[in-house]
């Protein structure tokens, strides 16, 4: 403990022996750095909060993605490069006549000074930093509130404008793309109808490409398969039926009065397929098939009830004739299907064999079908976006689409957000201190120099006899008395200076409130 102690008392001796030294340089470094400090400009900080609202009055489908798009798209545009140029040209920090150059210059400057946060979903707080060195601290509050002021001003013109103006220039736009698509549309509806011109004979008819005709057909041929099969089995079931029924039946004390029925029967049925092949039907013709097999099956009832009548006891069976009826319309069913399936298989046969034989004919085809078909949706999808436009259009002509409210007006900054001036006088006084003492100890470590008899005993090994000590006369007294009044006056004067710079800016921020 006592050797620390001992040490303590050398350094504190090394350093008051270039107590000039000390002095000297803690003026400088707090000169430079109290100088340094002084070429910073204060900067001043000015505070708004904004209500943004979005009046969804069309559904989101309608306006393009809903509120919160939009919400997005306006912290963007409050600091756009436009925006800026109108601020920084109504605040005064553009003069007039000012080229690209000083323009991009004051835009890139406000961007980076001008900070939007959120607070909630539509409230936005903007901040405006200013520290302009060619200007006062008071002229710098002002411009920061200034700031503020015009791009809140510049921010609500816009948007009352530019919705209005947003709207004409996206019915302009889409009103050209539409153009465009219906003349595209056009010109291939003109190829494809020469195409089918020029090549008539090989191309079938009917509404879309090749094959989609093939696809669309052999899908119905999976239908009508489904439905034939069907149709057989109801068909064998009423042949069952009939097989197992009597045709006529007897009946005590009645005579063959009912054969006629069948006769009659008979007779309007040949009647009928008279009047069907009068109006051109042939043979091969699905309803004519179904007659003939109806006419045969009364032919043989009327044989059997004339066969019959003789007995005087029979009459015909009305459950034989029902189920004969049934029978006669599942056998039309199954002839009307099979020709329809007949028909599709030529169909596809006959496609299929057409694009065989001339391919690139029916890739041609197709390829024109879907240029119209992608033609068609694009134009189809443009019409229902001019639609949407124009009502977003209308609505904003009608109402406010966007409603800016201010919640708290621009803030009057009256004292610098940066720097803290006070906190760094005070360590620039603290660090110019420290080096002064910190270059004498170091000077006292370099020299060799003993301020003790036991430092120079342990430096040498040697021991030392005795030391002789220093005789101060009364003139030597009052020089150093002199020298140390001097070097309190530098000390002080130094405080004072550091004291004064406090008093100034202090003043100075009375200046600006």
């Amino acid at each position: 403990m006592t050797s620390l102690y001992d040490e303590f008392r050398v350094a504190l001796h090394s350093v008051w022996t270039r107590r000039w030294l000390v002095l000297a340089v803690a003026w400088g470094i707090c000169i430079l750095g109290w100088l340094a400090i002084a070429s910073i400009p204060n900067r001043y900080d000015s505070r708004a909060r904004l209500l943004v609202d979005v009046n969804e009055i069309l559904p989101d489908d309608a306006q393009g993605g809903g509120g919160r798009p939009q919400l997005d798209q306006i912290r963007e545009t409050l600091t756009s490069a436009r925006n800026m140029e109108k601020v920084a040209a109504t605040t005064g920090l553009l003069p007039a006549g000012a080229n690209e150059r000083e323009k991009a210059g004051a835009v890139a400057m406000l961007q980076k000074n001008i900070k939007v946060v959120p607070q909630q979903d539509n409230i936005f707080e903007i901040t405006s930093s200013v520290a302009v060195g060619s200007l006062s601290d008071a002229d710098n509050a002002k411009l920061a509130s200034g700031v503020l002021d015009s791009l809140i001003t510049v921010f609500r013109d816009d948007q009352l404008r530019g919705g209005r103006m947003n709207a004409r220039e996206g019915l302009k736009f889409l009103d050209a793309q539409i153009a465009d698509r219906e003349k595209a549309l056009r010109e291939v509806e003109a190829r494809r109808g020469a195409f089918e011109a020029q090549n008539i004979g090989l191309i079938p008819g009917g509404s879309g490409s090749p094959a989609q005709r093939v696809d669309a057909a052999r899908a119905e041929l999976g239908q009508i398969d489904s439905q034939l099969v069907s149709a057989q089995a109801q068909l064998a079931a009423a042949n069952g039926q009939l097989a197992s029924t009597p045709a006529t039946i007897n009946v005590p004390g009645m005579g063959g009065v009912g054969g006629g029925v069948a006769r009659q029967q008979l007779a309007g049925a040949q009647n009928e397929l008279s009047s069907m092949r009068a109006r051109g039907l042939t043979d091969a013709h699905p309803d004519i098939i179904a007659l003939k097999s109806q006419i045969a099956s009364l032919k043989a009832i009327a044989d059997r009830e004339g066969a019959g009548a003789s007995g005087g006891g029979n009459s015909q069976n009305p459950a034989y004739a029902s189920l004969a009826a049934m029978r006669a319309e599942r056998q039309a069913t199954v002839s009307a299907l099979s020709a329809r399936k007949a028909q599709l298989t030529g169909d596809i046969a006959k496609i299929t064999s057409q694009q065989i034989q001339n391919p690139g004919i029916a890739a041609e085809y197709d390829r024109i079908n879907g240029e119209y078909t992608a033609f068609k949706a694009q134009y189809d999808k443009l019409l229902a976006q001019r639609e949407q436009v124009r009502m977003r259009g209308e609505v904003q002509t009608e109402t406010d689409a966007i409603k800016i409210e201010l919640l708290d007006p621009p803030s009057k900054p009256t004292s610098p957000a940066a720097p803290n001036r006070p906190l760094f006088l005070t360590l620039v006084l603290l660090a110019g201190i420290g080096g002064g003492v910190g270059a004498a100890f170091g000077l006292g470590q370099v020299r060799t120099s003993y301020a003790t008899a036991a430092k120079l005993e342990r430096a040498s090994g040697l021991p030392v006899i005795g030391s002789i000590t220093e005789v101060v006369t009364a003139e030597r007294h009052l020089d150093r008395r002199k020298k140390l009044i001097w070097l309190a006056g530098g000390g002080g004067a130094l405080v004072g200076l550091y004291a004064l710079l406090l008093v100034a800016e202090f003043i100075q921020r009375g200046m600006v409130a």
